[in-house]
């Protein structure tokens, strides 16, 4: 096996998706009432495009990126109006989120002047603080790095900007992108829209409460062991993690390429459009076309509720699973009970590893900017703990091989399966510091292991994955519901997710922090 240094493993990050380029150089509310661009009943999707929400109230008041640009383009509406929207609701609601970490208000008026081209020429949105944007400054969540102002957009970025898209700043993301909640030392907690108290997820948890808190139809997200799909169950939202290999990324894969950028989005739709857009013309897989509707195909789909490591699941998650399942079965799927052949403890052991040689990694990035020695001052308790958990490289190489060898484990499943059905987490969103990055290492390991039990598989076996937002707990919490497939199946994901999306949609599901 190939020699692998702490460098090489990290470029396509075990958590850092950014760090290589930077190295190498709604509710009837106010807000939503005083919208620009509130569509007319005819202006509704219906059936394919969007699920029939013609009648819900919650929806009147909001468009998704798509019809928004389709606004634009006609001359019903500006960019410039749009934009100016965009920022005085985002103005509003993030005194209470707290999930811009820069903004860029002035700049993003000044583009929406210009003569935009693309899918989504106009439309405004904000890029998670792990991806260079051409003059803007890039933390990484970090303390460690005030200071850093990105030369160049990562590609992935420039992929948007070509489309059209007005990025009105950077939002929050936790150190590194290391954990599954979004309370940096560097820029303080971000909360989740629909209850302040509660977390939004991560590691792309700024994108996500601004998008859940209709701030913008949609926000970049990215995600190298979950980083789209669990904001995305936080916080209400649809999240596709599409396939390693499909995207523009930054910097040059891992020899375990589990990163991967996308979006949260209210709509299947945007999702699938932002898909198109984000595609790199070299991929080895067939590209997605244009995905507007289900499919006729009834597909064999294995349920699964338990997390492959034993660990705890929440009665109401496990009730939203199984109500799921009954949702497919009464669409026509096929829907039967499956266990995992997956030695969940010896993944996990493996997968962390890869995951602390990334924070060791970064660790020393940390210190060679900052010009500081790597400790407290600089770095927070979760990063250290895993930097300690890292011991050398041949324990890396095990892991490699492990992971690598996973892929095949992963795959195989699928000569029997179309899908597979588990929860996206394994209790919806915790309280604000069960996860507090500074807390004792172990405990708060544990805590976020026990939490994001069902993610990562998808991302060392680079599969297509999609966390869909079809259950609420009693007390008002969203639960995402965890739809996976092999390598390239995203046209087959997006197809069930626009069937689910109309059989029950979510785009009345209104945040609290919109009727506050």
């Amino acid at each position: 096996m190939t020699k692998l240094s702490r460098r090489r493993a990290m470029l396509g990050g075990a958590s850092l998706i950014a760090f290589a380029p930077f190295i190498n150089a709604c509710s009837p509310s106010s807000i939503l009432r005083s919208n620009p661009f509130r569509r007319s009943s005819s202006d509704q999707p219906t059936g394919s495009e969007s699920g029939d929400l013609s009648s819900r109230k919650a929806a009147k008041d909001f468009v998704d990126g798509v019809r928004m640009a389709q606004l634009i383009s006609s001359g019903e509406v500006s960019a410039s109006e749009v934009v100016a929207d965009a920022i005085k609701r985002a103005k509003k609601v993030d005194r209470k989120l707290n999930a811009i970490v820069h903004d860029t208000f002035s700049e993003a008026k000044q583009e929406a002047l210009l003569e935009l081209k693309g899918k989504f020429a106009g439309v405004p949105s904000f890029t998670k603080d792990l991806n260079n944007r051409k003059g803007e400054p890039t933390r990484f969540g970090s303390r460690a790095f005030k200071g850093y102002v990105a030369e160049e957009d990562g590609d992935y970025v420039a992929s948007w900007r070509k489309a059209g898209i007005i990025s009105l700043g950077k939002s929050s993301t936790p150190e590194a992108g290391l954990t599954s909640t979004t309370e940096p030392v560097a820029t303080g907690v971000t909360r989740n829209p629909w209850n302040l108290d509660r977390i939004t997820g991560g590691s792309s948890g700024g994108s996500a409460a601004l998008a859940a808190a209709r701030v913008v139809p949609f926000a970049h997200a990215n995600d190298g062991g979950g980083s789209i799909r669990i904001p995305a169950s936080c916080c209400g939202l649809f999240g596709l993690k599409p396939s390693s290999g499909r995207m523009f990324q930054e910097g040059e894969p891992g020899p375990v390429d589990i990163a991967v950028d996308h979006a949260v989005t209210w709509t299947v739709r945007d999702s699938a459009a932002l898909l198109q857009i984000g595609q790199k013309p070299d991929s080895d897989l067939k590209p997605v076309g244009a995905v507007t509707s289900p499919s006729r195909r009834r597909l064999k789909i294995a349920v699964a509720p338990d997390p492959i490591a034993g660990t705890p699941l929440d009665k109401e998650v496990r009730e939203g699973v199984l109500e799921t399942a009954k949702l497919c079965e009464n669409l026509g799927h096929f829907v039967f009970d499956y266990t995992p052949p997956v030695d969940g403890e010896a993944f996990l052991d493996a997968f962390l590893l890869y995951w602390a040689a990334g924070a060791a990694d970064f660790a020393n990035r940390a210190s060679e900017y900052s010009g500081k020695p790597i400790g407290s001052s600089i770095l927070e308790n979760f990063t250290l703990g895993f930097l300690r958990m890292y011991q050398s490289e041949k324990d890396l190489e095990q892991a490699v091989e492990y992971l690598l060898g996973f892929a095949n484990t992963y795959h195989a499943m699928f000569t029997d399966i179309d899908v597979l059905l588990t929860p996206t987490l394994a209790r919806p969103a915790d309280p604000i510091g069960y996860q507090d990055p500074q807390g004792d290492f172990e405990q708060v390991k544990e805590r976020v292991v026990s939490f994001a039990a069902y993610t990562a598989p998808m991302n060392v076996a680079g599969a297509a994955s999609m966390s869909v937002p079809l259950h609420m707990s009693s007390d008002g919490l969203p639960i995402g519901m965890l739809f996976s497939g092999k390598r390239g199946d995203e046209e087959m994901l997006l197809q069930l997710a626009y069937e689910l999306e109309m059989a029950k949609p979510w785009i009345n599901n209104v945040p609290n922090v919109l009727a506050s």
